[in-house]
Parts: structure tokens; sequence; C-alpha cells
């Protein structure tokens, strides 16, 4: 080992997710943007804080920035990111900037518990968030998921399976 070296840190379980490709925006929702003006569609954040009195609405994440691409640390909305899920970090930036925040380090099991909450609450944000029909083409994450669902339902039918 070398002189001068700090020894790499400690993993950490946090809670991850990605940036919906599309949002709804505007009037009633009937305009599209792609990711967030922070994060491009689809980008990795993981969850260093959550606000439990505002119903976990906000939720700050660390990613990498859309024109930046460092690093950056930000309030988004929960309705913003999709399929949260527990994963064990192991970058230093991101470590360090999740040290001293809201959400004491936790296990696995902790972890995923609370990826499972924010998913549901994300699920439900997306819907209500919006009282007006979707656009006609639509691109959110909601219609792009419910697209791909179904797409993978009817080529179920066109199966055979061995007998």
């Amino acid at each position: 080992m070398s002189e001068g070296r700090e020894p790499a840190p400690e993993a950490v379980w946090l809670v991850a997710a990605n940036v919906v490709r599309w949002r709804r925006y505007g009037d009633l929702g009937q305009e599209l943007r792609p990711g967030t003006k922070a994060y491009r569609g689809g980008t990795k954040v993981y969850v260093i804080d959550t606000y439990a009195g505002m119903g976990h609405q906000q939720l700050t994440t660390v990613g990498r920035g859309r024109h930046s691409r460092r690093f950056i640390t930000i309030d988004t909305a929960t309705r913003h990111l999709h399929t949260f899920r527990a994963q064990l970090v192991y970058s230093p930036a991101v470590i360090s900037r999740s040290a001293g925040t809201g959400i004491p380090p936790g296990g696995r099991e902790r972890t995923e518990e609370l990826a499972a909450l924010l998913e549901r609450i994300a699920r439900e944000e997306r819907h209500a968030h919006h009282g007006a029909p979707h656009p006609v083409p639509c691109r959110c994450h909601e219609c792009l998921t419910a697209a791909e669902a179904a797409e993978e339902g009817a080529g179920d039918g066109d199966r055979v399976s061995p007998a």
C-alpha cells in the first residue's frame, strides 16, 4: 500500500432509481419534456434523504448532472423517478455526499422497504399530478410502461408451450 493514500470508504446500502425518460409538463400536462432540468432521462440517481413530513413527495438525490456530467446533489420530485431498488454503493463521491444526511445507514432489508414505499408513492404521484387526460400520442413514463406491458402480454398468446 502506498503512503498518503486514504483507504476506500466502506460500501453503504442506498436506494437507487432512474429518472423518467419523458414527463408531462405545462397546462394540464399536455406537453412532454425529456428528463428533468437537472438530470437527463434514464440517469441513475441515489436517494440520500427523504422528506417524510411531506409524504416523501420530494427526495434529495445524487447523480450525474444533465450538463456537466459531474455528480450533483439536488432535490427531485418523487414522481420524476422510477424503478426504485436497494443497491450497495461503492462510489466515494456518492458515499461522501450521503454522509450526514437524514437517512441513517441501514441494512439491505430496511433499504428494500424504503425502495418499495418510494416506488408506490411515485406511481401514485404520477397518476394523480395532472387531472387531464394524456396527450395523444403520449410518451410519459406511465404510457410507455403500459404499452410495453401490453406488447409483452400480446406476445405471450403466440407462443406454443411444449407438451
